[in-house]
């Protein structure tokens, strides 16, 4: 958990049942069963291409499996789809929906194994996708992420927080807990997002029996590069979450409200189909009050409070300080805090022959095992040759707690008592938005975007 680039796991998952979950053992496990599937085309577009942008299909993973294999007596959901223009992806999959009536079938995915005791399938999501099926670049605003690869291979474009202005992050189309990027990664439109060329790319391709570790704000493109894929993630919590949730609360009132008002018969243009519906405003401040509670129920005291905020603001002025100083300037400053205790922590790489990191796609890896590591597109072979919430609503329902839960419904219900105390009005919020320090970042911002 200490670990702030991605890496690599081996050997992990060797005697886990779900090693075997093929595409064409899942379609027997859920013989007869829809699933939704994403329906993108295979373009060299240099937009991306936004789930708002996609069709969707009901059907059988039969049916896939047919339409993929190139069947020419292609009926029923994916008739209308030629397979040499259009890649399919069931993404999101969520086990607790998936598997409602076998679950026992969670049982075959042990991330227990990797310190997280009793984790399991039930806190999985399942992707399955053809040939150039792909998530467009993003960051996920909570936890961090373990992806375990089981049939075909996906590569994966990584890109670090501190790289965030350079991929010019937005929030249409709306997701909860997702900021997407409007530069598509793998066919990016330079002259429009000139800012792109200064990010660092970390490119590595996953292959069966593999985990890979995105650790927290990591920005993240996605794509198929088999035939067929299969993989199981699984977000983890972290203890920041609890001020993440107060933000994205934030940004769904305002997202909502913005975009409703101008036009309310329309949010397949701004709402993306993962979320299952706008939310009105007086649910919005419930979300909004239930995370502020939520946040004052873990950290107690406003000492506390004010302690965090004040860590958080550190954190954020020295990686402004990364745009304008040297790394070397940055670390002096931040050196006096460091015991020796931590630099000796740090001194000790966790690095070795099961868990291997993934670097610059523009740097060559001392040891690149199996070939899993690329630069430029093309991969780094070893010597041997070998390759190497969202629970059914929203992500923002599956990182919320059951005791942060039971705060949302008793602010619907009755804000008197302690709640009260606590409770943030649509006055209270627009104070903030509207404060001349707010306004003057919003307003450089708006200028900087107009400027592109």
């Amino acid at each position: 958990m200490c670990l702030q680039q991605p890496a690599v796991f081996y050997n992990m998952v060797f005697d886990w049942p779900a090693q075997h979950w093929t595409a064409k053992h899942l379609s027997e496990v859920l013989h007869g069963k829809q699933i939704r599937f994403r329906m993108g085309t295979k373009s060299s577009d240099t937009a991306p291409q936004f789930e708002t942008t996609c069709n969707y299909v009901e059907a059988t993973l039969e049916e896939f499996l047919s339409w993929n294999c190139h069947q020419s007596s292609i009926s029923g959901a994916f008739r209308d789809y030629d397979h040499s223009k259009f890649w399919a992806y069931a993404d999101y999959k969520y086990f607790v929906s998936l598997f409602e009536d076998k679950t026992d079938i969670f049982q075959d995915v042990i991330w227990s194994d990797f310190g997280f005791p009793g984790r399991n399938g039930q806190e999985s999501t399942l992707w399955i996708g053809s040939l150039g099926a792909h998530t467009p670049c993003h960051l996920d605003t909570y936890g961090c992420n373990l992806v375990f690869q089981v049939q075909g291979r996906k590569r994966w474009h990584l890109f670090p927080p501190e790289d965030t202005p350079f991929l010019y992050p937005t929030r249409i189309p709306y997701e909860e807990s997702s900021v997407f990027s409007k530069i598509n990664v793998v066919n990016p439109d330079l002259k429009r997002f000139p800012q792109f060329r200064k990010a660092r790319r970390h490119m590595v391709t996953l292959s069966p029996g593999q985990v890979l570790f995105v650790p927290r704000h990591w920005w993240h493109y996605v794509e198929s590069i088999d035939p067929v894929t299969v993989s199981i993630n699984s977000w983890i919590e972290l203890e920041e979450d609890h001020q993440a949730r107060v933000e994205e609360a934030i940004t769904r009132m305002l997202v909502c409200a913005l975009k409703t008002a101008e036009n309310p018969h329309n949010t397949r243009a701004w709402l993306n189909p993962t979320e299952l519906e706008e939310t009105s405003h007086e649910v919005n401040c419930h979300y909004l009050n239930g995370a502020i509670s939520a946040f004052f129920n873990h950290y107690g005291t406003s000492e506390v409070v004010e302690t965090q905020a004040l860590r958080t603001n550190r954190e954020y002025t020295i990686k402004e300080e990364l745009n304008v100083h040297n790394h070397m300037e940055v670390e002096q400053i931040g050196s006096h805090n460091l015991s020796s205790e931590t630099v000796k922590q740090e001194a000790a790489s966790p690095f070795g022959l099961d868990l291997v990191p993934v670097i610059p796609s523009s740097q060559e890896p001392s040891s690149a095992r199996g070939g899993i590591f690329e630069n430029d597109g093309e991969e780094f072979v070893s010597k041997n040759g070998k390759s190497f919430g969202k629970l059914p609503n929203t992500k923002r329902q599956r990182m919320m707690s059951e005791s942060e839960n039971a705060v949302v419904e008793q602010v619907a219900s009755d804000r008197t008592g302690a709640l009260s105390q606590t409770f943030v009005s649509t006055d209270d919020l627009l104070d903030c938005l509207v404060n001349p320090q707010v306004t003057r970042i919003v307003a450089q911002l708006l200028i900087q975007g107009k400027s592109v």
